[in-house]
């Protein structure tokens, strides 16, 4: 008797062949060299990864092979698309990635990118029911199902000024890491390697002070207050992360200093400290002749 052979009775390869696969994929990717024409991009139009320790760069820079190898960019609003936009967006998103356990956003699939602020339509409900409908401009936007959309002009200028606590890259991205368990409330996923009485220990103590760190800028924005976190912030809980996070990597020190656990929680998470990183790129050696 002949077996018949159908689609019910057929292996399927398990998650974890097409894990090993993947990450051999990235490994082999990571051990590629680095394009030249990629790295002047990234000096000239990052100054964030001058400042950053050296195996933190070299680290990046394998990570940006596996992003733009992994990830579709695709130019929008009669933008077109060059080495130099995927480069300086992908080394931007990179750096939330390095000496952590990367997954490279798994639930990104494209980057959309407008040459400036693009226009989209927001719809809310008023107390009497009503529906209405406005033009929204924005800059970015990180979707749940795949795709972060970008203001090229805004990545671009949030990239050179690298110290004023504004950069869209790191803003979206931020979202693309709380978003990964499904849910965009500022709790990302934490302690993918350890006990599960040490992950309870890490979420408590990422409730307690982001929930208070979050109160506290809700409450002197609507005092008026100046504040050194973005109000944006002050939004919900996914902003807060998100701004939090553009504060982190611009404006460390200053974090450091006026929000010391909330930098404590965001060093721990992100496996980097931008406060120790020198505030201007070291001279090179010709430039120091």
């Amino acid at each position: 008797m002949v077996k018949l052979v159908t689609m019910t009775n057929i292996p399927l390869p398990n998650r974890h062949i097409f894990s090993y696969f993947r990450n051999r994929r990235r490994s082999k990717l990571r051990r590629q060299p680095f394009p030249e024409a990629w790295l002047a991009i990234i000096r000239s139009n990052v100054p964030v990864f001058v400042r950053m320790p050296e195996r933190a760069q070299e680290e990046l820079l394998e990570h940006v092979q596996v992003f733009l190898h992994e990830k579709r960019f695709e130019g929008c609003g009669g933008l077109e698309l060059t080495d130099e936009i995927r480069v300086t967006i992908a080394a931007q998103a990179c750096v939330l990635l390095v000496h952590r356990d990367s997954r490279y956003f798994p639930k990104l699939r494209s980057i959309l990118v407008y040459p400036d602020a693009y226009v989209t339509k927001a719809t809310s409900w008023s107390e009497d029911g009503t529906l209405t409908e406005k033009a929204s401009h924005r800059l970015g936007e990180s979707w749940g199902s795949g795709s972060v959309v970008l203001s090229w002009n805004a990545s671009e200028s949030g990239a050179a000024s690298p110290h004023d606590g504004n950069n869209v890259v790191f803003h979206e991205f931020a979202h693309q890491l709380d978003q990964e368990d499904g849910q965009a409330d500022g709790a990302p996923i934490l302690g993918r390697r350890v006990t599960r009485t040490e992950r309870r220990s890490m979420y408590l103590s990422w409730a307690r002070i982001m929930q208070s760190e979050f109160d506290q800028l809700q409450d002197l924005t609507e005092r008026g207050k100046k504040t050194l976190i973005d109000d944006y912030g002050a939004t919900n809980p996914a902003e807060f992360f998100a701004v939090a996070t553009e504060t982190f990597f611009e404006k460390p020190r200053l974090l450091l200093e006026r929000h010391h656990s909330l930098y404590e929680q965001l060093r721990e998470y992100y496996c980097q400290d931008p406060a120790t990183w020198p505030k201007k790129a070291p001279l090179d050696a010709d430039e120091k002749d």
